[in-house]
């Protein structure tokens, strides 16, 4: 019994250490890969602001564009590049060379990345970049510390510092900057006003409906199993009953 506890105890030892390291950051988020609204715009942000970079070869166009209720008409037209075919998997033009030489790293396939990650992790990673100019891109990350890429998603967010927020408090359902109140630790992220092109809540629904997309593409049969494994276990409940009644039926004379 302690041989089984101790095995059980260095496997889970990654998993603690992981979470130790960065689940101070991290915020839950809730995802349903059933919305097919959200997945749809994560499929359009994946494509316009990720897909310079990253891959997703596991999966093709045509695959996408029937789960997420897209005629191939329009994925072709909105979605892929310029000469794909249907039944094209979602590969990139960049040669991993070039991406070594420019970014120092290749950048890696995002097919399975939120199965390794996790949607949490993602969540949080694109919406944790600041602005540091010792980076070579000039940003760093507060999840991922000496990120390598750029934050491409700052257009939409706007630029991010590390600072203070104001203190403040609630007077009548209104907000006022409370100077006795202790400030929190000037290690928060805090957008710049006006450079971003989303408020903040509408940038973090857009970073939800991108994780979205990466859950459903890191196990698209998902739904599929779900609906399968609710079948089996009603056939076994019937099963249940039918094999309950016949002993019934067996062992009434007997007694």
């Amino acid at each position: 019994m302690k041989t089984l506890l101790a095995v059980l105890l260095i496997a889970l030892l990654p998993t603690l250490s992981f979470a130790a390291e960065h689940g101070a950051d991290l915020e839950s988020v809730d995802i349903d890969v059933s919305d097919k609204a959200a997945l749809q715009e994560g499929a359009q942000t994946f494509v316009n602001y990720c897909m310079g970079c990253h891959s997703a070869r596991f999966q093709r166009y045509e695959r996408v564009a029937d789960d997420l209720g897209i005629t191939h008409d329009r994925m072709l037209e909105k979605l892929a590049p310029a000469g794909a075919k249907i039944g094209d998997h979602m590969t990139i033009g960049m040669q991993p060379a070039d991406a070594k030489n420019w970014f120092g790293a290749v950048p890696p396939d995002l097919t399975l990345v939120a199965r390794v990650r996790g949607t949490d992790w993602l969540y949080g990673y694109l919406r944790a970049f600041y602005e540091d100019p010792t980076r070579p891109w000039g940003v760093n990350n507060r999840i991922s510390p000496n990120v390598a890429m750029p934050n491409v998603l700052e257009g939409l967010q706007g630029r991010q510092r590390l600072g203070c927020r104001e203190a403040q408090r609630l007077d009548g359902g209104e907000k006022h900057t409370d100077p006795t109140l202790s400030h929190e630790a000037c290690d928060q992220l805090v957008i710049v006003p006006g450079t971003g092109a989303l408020t903040e809540a509408q940038f973090d629904d857009k970073v939800k409906n991108l994780v979205t997309f990466l859950a459903y593409s890191a196990n698209p049969d998902k739904l599929q199993h779900q609906r399968i494994g609710t079948y089996v276990l009603l056939y076994l409940a019937v099963l249940f009953i039918l094999a309950y009644l016949l002993k019934r039926e067996f062992w009434k004379d007997i007694h």
